[in-house]
């Protein structure tokens, strides 16, 4: 048994496919597949039922999967001691990120985390939270950052700070002559929303929902994921949208005079950098972390008199 062996199950399992899982360890079908069948002659049981599309593990061969997922992450804490005793940061960090924050965020720490720590590489993916959590349950991702709390037994939060939520209202809508905004001003039927699969969508749903029904809503329905969209519905058209506080960096003197928060306790969103409750890589983790937080405003780093919003719909 070797660890490549190993490696080769887990893929399997991963991927549910002899060939993506090939392509994904970079090395041909047939040698992924001669090693797996001499690992099942090795311990006389058969790992995959081949018989089935997508190919499943058996019920041994999960069991055996299991194991040797914690085999192989062990052994990656040994590269990781050793680096931690040379006080080196280095290797491959794999992240995934919600579109409603990477704009705002990544482009303020990635020079400067790439500069301080030349030996990592950063691969960086945006997917909507459903996604991220997947793959850190199936520890394609090292980490993700994400709106939180998610309740989800397999993953750790690192709460990192509390992104407010504001109000983006058009000239003529009756929440621009306010000074201050309190949920039961929202009409949830007059507000531009992101998409479904976006946990922000269901936030500002959230925010809206102690006074109005949903289902509610204005007779033109436009998909949208992003947020950008969102701001320039509201510059060209009639109504409002909510903002996270982040994407209001860039906008001139007139937008900002379109926005609005909220009076205390303020909504926001909690974003965490989250792992897979046994996860590796500590030191790269814990850099990058450290960077995000020199890179956002002191205030968001604090919870008081802040109002988390959950990011399922009740």
């Amino acid at each position: 048994m070797t660890t490549v062996q190993l490696e080769y199950i887990v893929a399997v399992d991963t991927y549910r496919s002899f060939v993506v899982a090939a392509e994904k360890c970079f090395v041909t079908q047939p040698t992924l597949s001669m090693q797996i069948q001499k690992l099942e002659d090795e311990l006389g049981i058969k790992l995959f039922d081949r018989s089935k599309l997508p190919v499943v593990p058996t019920e041994i061969g999960t069991a055996v999967i299991s194991q040797a997922r914690i085999i192989l992450k062990e052994n990656a804490r040994i590269r990781e001691i050793i680096a931690d005793q040379k006080k080196e940061v280095q290797g491959n960090l794999k992240v995934g990120i919600i579109p409603t924050l990477a704009p705002y965020l990544l482009p303020r720490i990635l020079t400067g985390f790439m500069k301080k720590y030349p030996k990592v590489k950063l691969e960086i993916w945006e997917y909507p939270t459903e996604q991220i959590v997947q793959q850190l349950k199936q520890e394609l991702l090292d980490c993700g950052l994400l709106a939180t709390p998610l309740h989800n037994p397999h993953l750790e939060e690192h709460p990192l700070f509390y992104e407010s939520f504001v109000v983006y209202a058009s000239r003529n809508h009756a929440l621009y002559e306010k000074k201050v905004i309190r949920p039961e001003d929202l009409d949830v039927k007059e507000v531009w929303l992101l998409n479904e699969g976006h946990c922000m969508r269901n936030q500002v749903l959230n925010i809206c929902k102690d006074k109005f029904t949903m289902g509610e809503y204005k007779n033109l329905e436009y998909n949208t994921g992003s947020v950008e969209t969102l701001k320039r519905m509201v510059d060209l058209n009639e109504g409002y949208t909510i903002l996270p506080e982040l994407s209001l960096q860039d906008l001139s003197s007139k937008q900002l005079s379109m926005v609005r928060y909220f009076k205390a306790p303020e909504p926001v969103r909690e974003i965490s950098l989250v792992t897979h409750r046994h996860f590796i890589k500590q030191a790269l983790i814990e850099a990058f972390k450290t960077e995000i937080l020199a890179h956002v405003p002191e205030k968001m780093r604090v919870q008081k008199n802040k109002k988390v919003i959950e990011i399922m719909n009740d």
